[in-house]
């Protein structure tokens, strides 16, 4: 959920903190690191993983947490796991202190989808001197940051330009040429976020719509719900809406149904809730992107399995990513 990761273009609801666990909590000091700088941890021993995640008040999120703890139970007697999440999508502090919990906890690997892909290096380097194992998943790190710190992290997920792309091209062949049409970014800081919005913009420059405007709403329904309102109000001749999530698309489709333009303003989104595709089937938005969910934590856990038993090198690899129309959906 990466052939081509390694081009650094610029680039849900709020809810209680859900944590989950599943695994033993024996420590297991972790040995090995992305800095070459500790001993090998004993391979005779089984590792401890962390997976750290951002909102679970966020269905995708939530997801993700059900795949992993899967794996694990389907493979007890390969690794333990530990899962986290944080309040909501922006709370950065709570994650960078996850991740030195999760050290102090005596986890081998971190598998971590950033809630900003600049904030969390630094703390991930902490991670790393100790011995961690780390894999980036769904929020790509920022690269020149990362080089700065002289820290080498493998990313594990989905091309997340190409899939808006796709999603953007299909919207974008409804449309009439010159159509007005805006996008509802995630939080700007976001690397996935940036793609997404760039992904997106392609689309709507080749097919030759007008972008009228491209703004923040946090990765959440309620801030998307007043931020489409302010659009749809300010731009009445507006055809569509190109959400960089779901949670984001819900809330601009609550704005285009008060706005009375259900049918009017088309909408996309990315990530394929189950929200979404009820709404999808009943023709309120008109796509989504799969990037499977339930099965990206297990890649990045695959990824630091074979970080940790040296049978990789920490290189970037790139998942799958799906358009998802109401012709796809059972």
């Amino acid at each position: 959920m990466h052939g081509n990761r390694n081009n650094p273009s610029r680039r849900a609801t709020l809810g209680a903190l859900a944590v989950l666990a599943s695994g033993a909590t024996v420590g297991l000091t972790g040995c090995g690191s992305q800095s070459g700088s500790v001993a090998k941890r004993d391979k005779s021993a089984k590792p401890k993983i962390a997976l750290v995640m951002k909102s679970l008040a966020n269905e995708f999120f939530g997801t993700m947490a059900e795949g992993a703890k899967k794996h694990q139970a389907a493979n007890p007697g390969k690794y333990e796991l530990i899962v986290n999440g944080i309040p909501d999508e922006r709370d950065v502090t709570r994650q960078s202190a996850l991740v030195a919990e999760m050290v102090a906890q005596g986890v081998d690997a971190i598998v971590i989808a950033p809630a900003d892909s600049k904030a969390l290096a630094t703390p991930l380097k902490r991670a790393a001197e100790k011995g961690v194992r780390i894999v980036n998943i769904d929020n790509k790190l920022d690269e020149e940051v990362l080089e700065k710190l002289k820290l080498k992290i493998p990313f594990v997920g989905p091309n997340n330009q190409a899939g808006a792309q796709k999603v953007g091209e299909y919207l974008a062949d409804k449309l009439s040429p010159g159509s007005e049409v805006a996008i509802l970014e995630g939080v700007v800081t976001s690397f996935n976020s940036q793609q997404r919005r760039d992904g997106f913009g392609k689309a709507i420059f080749q097919s030759r719509l007008k972008l009228v405007k491209s703004q923040s709403a946090q990765w959440e329904t309620g801030p998307a719900n007043q931020v489409a309102a302010s659009i749809l109000a300010a731009n009445p001749d507006l055809k569509a809406i190109f959400c960089c999530n779901d949670n984001m698309a819900l809330g601009a489709l609550a704005a285009v149904k008060a706005a009375g333009k259900t049918g009017k303003v088309q909408i996309v989104g990315f990530d394929n809730i189950s929200a979404v595709q009820a709404a999808i089937k009943a023709g309120e938005i008109l796509a989504t992107a799969d990037q499977h969910g339930d099965q990206l934590a297990v890649f990045g856990i695959e990824t630091a399995l074979a970080l940790l038993d040296d049978k990789i090198g920490e290189n970037d690899k790139e998942t799958p990513v799906d358009l998802i129309t109401r012709e796809k959906l059972p």
